[in-house]
């Protein structure tokens, strides 16, 4: 099957370049055919991990959740997984070394034509921006998402198209070689989609 990585909604489907004003971000998809969690390395290191170290799931996560935030954090995901989005979640969290992040969550569905087939995530990092203003921090991280998330799928278009693998392991691909060589998921996207339009104009 092939998934067209159309979104509902104005939110993206992944997320912004880490760093973005100084924030921390990841994202994640979930895919319900297999149920698997794939994290971009962003995201593990948000929780005080480095890729190979856990297996990302709800159980995994939600001990680092605090205590009065999980019961909203599942109700949060069993609402986007069944019902979709845009929605958002603002909560807390202790990371490996018991250090507190304040993070929102932005998550909708991953459609296949007008089939749901998994959820993506954003998450930003808010705990060194907190200061500022959460509302104005939050629609310019979406804004910062909604462009880079396009370049991931664009990307990942080109990937399936190129070589005839599934939208899931055009993103596996992107993130391995995010973390061989240092660089940032949205680098290596941008990097894909500037090779193809360059050999696309040269062909012209």
């Amino acid at each position: 099957m092939s998934v067209n990585h159309n979104y509902r909604g104005s939110l993206p489907h992944g997320g912004p370049q880490e760093g973005f004003l100084d924030c921390p971000t990841g994202l994640v998809e979930h895919y319900f055919a297999d149920g698997i969690f794939r994290w971009s390395d962003g995201l593990y290191r948000i929780y005080g991990y480095e890729r190979g170290e856990v297996v990302p799931s709800m159980e995994m996560v939600l001990p680092h959740v605090d205590p009065e935030d999980r019961p909203r954090v599942t109700a949060y995901w069993e609402r986007v997984a069944s019902q979709g989005g845009p929605s958002s979640l603002y909560l807390s969290i202790r990371d490996r070394k018991n250090r507190r992040h304040q993070l929102l969550y932005s998550a909708d569905y991953i459609m296949d034509g007008d089939t749901p087939v998994g959820v993506w995530g954003v998450v930003v990092d808010l705990t060194q921006s907190i200061h500022t203003d959460r509302h104005q921090l939050a629609n310019e991280s979406v804004a910062a998402a909604s462009k880079t998330r396009a370049v991931i799928e664009q990307a990942k278009g080109i990937l399936m198209g190129r070589t005839g693998v599934s939208a899931e392991e055009a993103f596996e691909l992107m993130t391995k070689l995010s973390s061989e060589t240092n660089r940032k998921v949205a680098v290596i996207a941008r990097e894909i989609v500037e090779g193809a339009t360059s050999a696309a104009r040269r062909r012209d």
